[in-house]
């Protein structure tokens, strides 16, 4: 196993710029998101990383070793693709060894590999069937279990369960979860879904045009968004946003246009009628039932089971708010809705945000 370091890297296809001077530092063992929105950088980066794609600056070590220069196959790196590319005429069993056994390891050794990989992903009975009589889940562990064979110093998985339904990538992101901390290998895993980055890394990066917007731990990039946009992408639903100013007089608040007043906690930092946006997340609006709160107009109701998410207009902005208690409200009721002002966030007129007193 081994540390992973990415530093000043960038890459640019043709005149167009996707990475933008990189540097992040993985340690061993550790389970690292790469996320963002499409066209961010973050499956360049990982096939940078791999040596599928070349830096036009910067440089990559894996531990102490710098493999910008060295060949996919000699980087000691296992990737596993979106559309698991697995080969159709080989069974489960060659399709695990196949890697093996074109570098030239003894046919004892690629078999004795085989079967540990096979245990660890329960795999056994599977072994003489071919990837088209396999489900979704079963190919992907295949996928999986071809990297495992080759005991890599790091995994890389490039959205390896957007072709799954909900229900199995929900059991397939807790199966990778639990295989990589029994395993303790390094792992840099690029996904779309930001649900699948907060229950799975250690460490989530946050992109946007080829550059870091945020690292941190999910629960921080949650509590403690460093800007708009991080806060907007961490999250479902997203937060909600609605601009307005700064005020003091009758405790910390803001303002707006249309004469709402949103409350925050005291330590707000920032001067009287400053320009600021408001953030709050759907989950931290609450029903006021002594009629305290702020009139909004419901707009949709959508039931999910464990919660309810309704859609309303508070003043002249829609916002989104999510209830873990069952509410039986219909489009054109009213509602009074209290935000928890400690949990409310400012960001300043460019989408910074504003820190505490």
């Amino acid at each position: 196993m081994a540390s992973l370091s990415v530093r000043k890297l960038s890459k640019q296809f043709g005149a167009t710029p996707v990475i933008r001077g990189i540097d992040i530092e993985i340690r061993d063992g550790e389970f690292v998101a790469l996320v963002g929105p499409s066209g961010c950088g973050k499956s360049t980066l990982l096939r940078t990383i791999a040596g599928l794609e070349s830096a036009d600056d910067g440089e990559i070590y894996l531990g102490d070793r710098r493999i910008n220069d060295a060949a996919p196959r000699d980087r000691d790196v296992a990737m596993v693709f979106q559309n698991y590319a697995l080969y159709p005429h080989m069974t489960v069993e060659q399709n695990l060894g196949f890697g093996l056994k074109i570098q030239g390891m003894a046919q004892e050794d690629v078999t004795r590999r085989v079967r540990q990989a096979a245990d660890t992903l329960g795999l056994g009975d599977l072994l003489h069937r071919r990837p088209r009589q396999l489900s979704g889940g079963q190919r992907q562990r295949v996928a999986m279990g071809r990297a495992i064979v080759r005991k890599p110093k790091a995994f890389l998985f490039d959205e390896p369960l957007s072709n799954l339904d909900a229900k199995l990538r929900v059991q397939m992101r807790t199966e990778i979860k639990s295989l990589q901390q029994r395993l303790g290998t390094t792992t840099v895993y690029v996904t779309h879904d930001q649900v699948e980055a907060m229950t799975m890394a250690d460490r989530i990066v946050v992109l946007k045009e080829g550059r870091i917007e945020q690292v941190g731990s999910p629960l921080e990039l949650y509590d403690r968004p460093r800007n708009v946009f991080v806060a907007g992408f961490i999250g479902s639903p997203a937060m909600n946003f609605i601009h307005g100013h700064l005020g003091f007089e009758g405790g910390a608040h803001v303002r707006t246009e249309d004469g709402l007043r949103l409350p925050l906690a005291e330590s707000v930092n920032g001067e009287p009628g400053e320009p600021v946006i408001y953030g709050v997340r759907p989950e931290h609006f609450a029903i006021d039932t002594n009629g305290q709160g702020i009139e909004a107009e419901v707009l949709v109701v959508e039931p999910t089971g464990s919660e309810t998410q309704v859609a309303l207009r508070l003043g002249r902005q829609q916002v989104i708010a999510a209830f873990r208690d069952r509410i039986h409200a219909r489009p054109g009721d009213r509602l009074a809705l209290s935000p928890v002002s400690s949990k409310a966030h400012v960001f300043d007129a460019n989408g910074v945000r504003r820190p505490a007193e």
